[in-house]
């Protein structure tokens, strides 16, 4: 596995399968886009009220959301690059509503492992710099996204 992923289950809602899923989709994804082995992430399943804790925190945005990612490698100020040492890329942390993603599984039609999917990868792939700020950027992200839902087997 490309991937070293640390779940955290805030919700308990989630089991095995769900786990499973989601590594598997993420590793899947650093094999097409050619991430570093051992590469490490960190997945956080809340609920609906603490992520709009911390998107409130965070984003200034007093609502839940479906996803948050916060990337590591970005250095933040006082922050200071260390070369020389082998150590893993720490890519960041993914926090996934586990209520909206019900939600929105059910609004969508599809069923939650699609949606736990989609979720996570969408976070991976901001993890890893691609955001949909501008229109070109949103058709890159959501057609990568997609290439690698579909080519996993997880269609709409």
């Amino acid at each position: 596995m490309a991937l070293s992923i640390d779940f955290i289950d805030e919700t308990s809602e989630l089991n095995e399968v769900d786990y499973d899923l989601v590594e598997n989709l993420l590793n899947f994804a650093s094999q097409k886009l050619k991430i570093e082995n051992n590469s490490e992430v960190s997945i956080t399943f809340v609920s609906n009220e603490r992520i709009q804790e911390i998107n409130k925190e965070y984003r200034d945005k007093d609502q839940p959301t479906d996803v948050i990612s916060f990337a590591m490698e970005e250095l933040g100020e006082g922050e200071m690059e260390i070369n020389g040492i082998d150590l893993p890329r720490v890519l960041g942390d993914i926090i996934i509503s586990v209520s909206k993603a019900h939600e929105q599984a059910n609004e969508y039609g599809h069923p939650f492992s699609r949606e736990l999917g989609f979720l996570a990868l969408h976070g991976f792939l901001h993890l890893l710099g691609y955001d949909h700020m501008t229109e070109e950027d949103e058709k890159e992200m959501f057609g990568l996204q997609k290439d690698i839902l579909d080519d996993y087997g997880l269609k709409r």
